[in-house]
């Protein structure tokens, strides 16, 4: 028996009376009344609170949670006078998203001023910083295509696309200046960087595609990230060598019109 009922079905009579040290009667102490209710009562800022709690298989948190969102924000689900908010992991999630968002508009914001010190031109560094940004929005597409869920490592993995390929830009450019003068000196650069930039792309997809296919104990937790950056290594290497010759004619830098 529960120690509750244990103290609901002692009988009064044989209660002790302190202030006579005697035994009462049932009338004379009290009238004993077993009643049930909540056995713990939560309050968040002086309003009555509930948990639920969840456990999610065979799906991601961001889809579960966007279905429960779907589900409760039907008419009649929840009285007005009640309110809900998420919590746990999904809040966790949150706040680590806002963070890495923060990092990557700080790690952009850093290789623009690197390259600006660098080649001490503003057009040059656009154009530069540009190519790293249209591999970030590769990741995007290779995420969806294979259906990979955006979650905290995919965004690490965006993070770092953004200096890997930032470092392969500056392989090119480099080679640009090194040449003389011609109007075929972009074409000439990117033919003489090719092999370079394309074995430097090539080993690093090799390197990741194991964790890419989730191969070994564990290595689906690191997934996302290797298909992040393997996706934004894959759009960098047209990026590197057609689009950013493009952006330097277009902005007509100095190091171009020579």
């Amino acid at each position: 028996m529960p120690s509750d009922e244990k103290i609901f079905r002692f009988p009064a009579s044989r209660l002790p009376n302190h202030s006579q040290g005697q035994l009462a009667v049932d009338l004379r102490v009290a009238t004993l009344l077993p009643l049930s209710g909540q056995p713990e009562i939560m309050r968040d800022d002086l309003k009555r609170m509930i948990a639920v709690t969840a456990r999610i298989s065979g799906r991601d948190l961001g889809s579960t949670v966007s279905d429960v969102k779907r589900a409760l924000a039907r008419s009649g689900v929840i009285p007005n006078n009640v309110l809900y908010t998420f919590g746990g992991l999904y809040e966790q999630q949150q706040i680590a998203f806002r963070g890495l968002t923060v990092i990557l508009i700080a790690a952009i914001i850093l290789v623009f001023l690197l390259l600006l010190f660098l080649y001490e031109s503003f057009r040059v560094a656009f154009a530069m910083l540009l190519v790293p940004i249209f591999a970030v929005a590769g990741v995007f597409i290779g995420l969806w295509i294979t259906a990979t869920e955006f979650n905290i490592t995919s965004r690490m993995g965006m993070t770092m696309i953004v200096g890997i390929v930032t470092e392969i830009t500056i392989f090119y450019y480099s080679e640009f200046r090194s040449l003389p003068a011609s109007k075929d000196r972009l074409i000439t650069a990117g033919i003489n960087r090719m092999r370079a930039i394309s074995m430097t792309t090539f080993a690093a997809i090799l390197a990741l595609l194991p964790l890419a296919l989730a191969i070994g104990h564990g290595a689906a937790m690191q997934q996302p990230l290797a298909i992040a950056i393997i996706s934004g290594l894959t759009f960098s290497l047209p990026l590197v060598l057609i689009v950013l010759p493009a952006l330097l004619v277009i902005f007509g830098s100095k190091a171009t019109t020579q």
